[in-house]
């Protein structure tokens, strides 16, 4: 080993934040994210490590498999920094607890991020950035860029400098706490609410159906407008929700029935 009198510095842990950025690089069905995760070890094994025998030893612990919600992944690489720096300084921890740690938050950080980023944050910023861009504002997809890119860099660099900070007690911390149920349950929650406001908003249904009586034309989409507005909106949209989870049906099938729904409707008049 060399340098192992030295803590690892600010400009170490940000060529690991760098290297985090690649955690999905050759992915692969077989451990998934491990040669991103192990790439980002990759300033510690430098420092660290000067024989290939010892290189080997913690690229062999780290390419075990790993999977998790890319943005969050980086809580258990700071996590791992933390205990990799102490297993080579002061040589008392167990190098299957840094894998062990690692096991731990795969599961709970995966929810976390698929329910508050993919499920809640993502939707409402590109919800907005669709408003903006159907009524023609250019704003739109510059909006959605720039926060995305807020969100994702930010929640890589504490996950980053906090986990390197917090290390292996943060993980019992997050266990005993259940702060990341309570948060993914939050998430779902909030994600359904803007979801239903969209659905009123961007979900277009202008079906052309009336009645005729001796007496008076009853406009039958309007009627029901008037008693549950927006409902065959919501109907569509619950019954694609339907075809997905129940049915199993690809997006892209849905999206194409609904696209030629829509001109059999429009080429018969009734849309």
């Amino acid at each position: 080993m060399k340098n192992t009198d030295k803590k690892l510095t600010r400009e170490d842990l940000w060529k690991i934040f760098r290297g985090q950025l690649f955690i999905r690089s050759a992915l692969n069905f077989e451990r998934f994210q491990n040669i991103g995760f192990t790439h980002a070890m990759g300033p510690i094994i430098e420092k660290y490590y000067e024989t290939d025998e010892e290189k080997q030893e913690i690229l062999e612990r780290h390419m075990q498999l790993f999977l998790t919600q890319p943005m969050v992944s980086a809580l258990p690489v700071g996590v791992a920094a933390a205990m990799e720096e102490r297993l080579a300084m002061e040589g008392d921890v167990d190098p299957e607890s840094i894998d062990a740690a690692k096991t731990a938050l795969m599961g709970p950080l995966a929810a976390l991020g698929d329910s508050l980023l993919n499920g809640t944050a993502r939707p409402i910023v590109a919800g907005i950035a669709c408003s903006l861009a159907m009524s023609g504002s250019w704003l739109g997809p510059i909006l959605f860029l720039i926060l995305m890119t807020i969100m994702t860099m930010g929640v890589r660099y504490l996950g980053v400098f906090k986990g390197y900070e917090q290390g292996a007690s943060l993980v019992v911390n997050m266990q005993k706490s259940g702060i990341v149920s309570q948060i993914t349950e939050l998430a779902s929650v909030a994600a359904f609410v803007v979801i239903g406001g969209f659905v009123v908003t961007n979900v277009g249904f202008p079906l052309k159906l009336a009645y005729t009586t001796q007496d008076a034309v009853i406009d039958i989409p309007g009627t029901l407008n008037s008693l549950l507005p927006q409902i065959l909106s919501v109907c569509l949209t619950l019954f694609c929700s339907w075809l997905l989870s129940k049915k199993k049906v690809p997006a892209i099938a849905i999206m194409f029935g609904i696209l030629v729904f829509a001109i059999v409707l429009t080429y018969l008049g009734l849309m």
